[in-house]
């Protein structure tokens, strides 16, 4: 994957870039780039020059050098920019098409954000679910198991798993299997919640 990260050597490998791309004439279209009044005034002295002639051939060459560096960097920044789209645009289908039901949430267990399957879980709109208590969402019998999953986070177990219950239409027992963990930053909580027999450890 391309980096925005500027390494000792970039500027010299761009220029012989930019030099390169000026012989063959491949240099990519201007971006707008423009020359200042006093940069004009100076070439145009030195031409007017003979002795100096050289001196303005030598800068004008600087002045298009600098300008394909220019394009040659905006290309690049466009171009990881696009990957960065497409990156972002993969891990979002893969969470939410993912067949666990996996989500987001506070360290006191509200929902920040949840994929389709995590929602069809619970028998619950997927927007119904932000900003809301998952354990309001379980039976009333399973919502201890899960205080308890999330106190045993706060007091730095790596993971955390339990079994829940859900209520669903007509009165059906839906049995839970929950793995959890905290984010790498340490703000949130991450679950995989799956059918109980079903659990990404088996």
């Amino acid at each position: 994957m391309s980096s925005l990260t500027h390494h000792p050597g970039d500027h010299d490998r761009l220029r012989s870039d930019a030099e390169e791309r000026l012989r063959e004439g491949t240099a990519p279209p201007s971006r707008g780039w423009t020359i200042s009044p006093d940069a004009l005034a100076l070439l145009y002295r030195l031409a007017s020059n003979p002795t100096e002639a050289g001196e303005a051939l030598k800068l004008l060459h600087e002045l298009q050098t600098h300008q394909v560096e220019l394009d040659l960097q905006h290309e690049q920044l466009v171009a990881n920019e696009q990957e960065l789209a497409q990156e972002r645009d993969r891990y979002k289908a893969l969470f939410d098409f993912a067949p666990v039901g996996y989500f987001a949430m506070t360290p006191e267990g509200q929902v920040i954000e949840a994929n389709l399957a995590g929602a069809q879980l619970l028998g619950a709109a997927r927007t119904s679910l932000v900003g809301e208590s998952l354990a309001g969402f379980l039976a009333h019998g399973s919502q201890p198991a899960l205080t308890g999953l999330l106190g045993r986070l706060r007091d730095g177990h790596a993971q955390a798993c339990c079994e829940v219950q859900r209520t669903g239409e007509e009165g059906v027992v839906h049995e839970l299997h929950v793995v959890a963990n905290t984010s790498a930053s340490g703000d949130s909580v991450l679950l995989i919640v799956s059918p109980s027999g079903q659990s990404p450890e088996a």
